[in-house]
């Protein structure tokens, strides 16, 4: 079976099996789509990493517990757990999708996962939604730095580049898709000054701004 492979990544088997293949179609295929699973898998998502966060750190205020999930539940951090799971190949999408290569978009990778929370939420209640969550959101939470989360991207970036009397990032848009009401952005971040370049997505250019930034500190060097 196609998504045994699927439930095995996630480390849980469903009852209703048509529940995940729901949570998979997007709406260019047709329906039953996971629009409606997505909105409630937000939710079970953001109660989860909520209770982790707080269970972790005890002696952070709730501003910064807000902005440490906010990290945690941004369409970058379920687009690397996607990625993690090769969900783009389990994906039901129409042909205009397939053509345009939507099995690797983050905003449908994304919307799939959350999806996915909710039909484990559906299927078997709270607690397994919260085991699958909690499984594959584990290294990310091992990485967590509060004082290096709580800045976003193209801040930490910023002081960063200021610190060591680097030009700053040039940012600029490479590439826009999608319909009117549902584009994705691509951005460009260039540090001059270290001959980098990285790519950034998002449904905003902001957001797109701060997933390049975000990539560009990964490459930093360690110094």
């Amino acid at each position: 079976m196609k998504l045994e492979g699927l439930q095995r990544a996630i480390g849980y088997r469903f009852t209703r099996p048509e529940l995940l293949s729901q949570a998979l179609t997007h709406r260019s295929f047709g329906s039953p789509h996971n629009e409606r699973l997505e909105f409630l898998g937000d939710s079970v998502l953001n109660c989860v990493t909520a209770i982790a966060l707080f269970d972790r750190f005890n002696d952070l205020r709730e501003g910064d517990l807000s902005r440490l999930r906010a990290n945690l539940v941004r369409q970058e951090a379920l687009h690397r757990v996607a990625d993690s799971l090769h969900l783009g190949d389990y994906l039901n999408l129409g042909e205009g999708e397939l053509k345009s290569g939507g099995h690797r978009r983050p905003s449908i990778l994304a919307d799939a996962l959350e999806a996915i929370f909710a039909a484990v939420y559906l299927d078997a209640g709270f607690e397994a939604a919260r085991s699958v969550i909690d499984r594959l959101y584990a290294p990310a939470l091992a990485e967590l730095d509060p004082a290096r989360a709580l800045k976003d991207p193209k801040t930490a970036l910023q002081e960063w580049l200021q610190g060591r009397r680097m030009p700053l990032p040039r940012y600029s848009l490479a590439a826009t898709r999608g319909e009117a009401h549902q584009q994705e952005f691509e951005v460009e971040c260039e540090i001059a000054g270290l001959g980098l370049k990285t790519r950034g997505n998002g449904v905003s250019r902001r957001a797109a701004e701060q997933q390049s930034a975000q990539r560009a500190l990964e490459l930093l060097p360690k110094q």
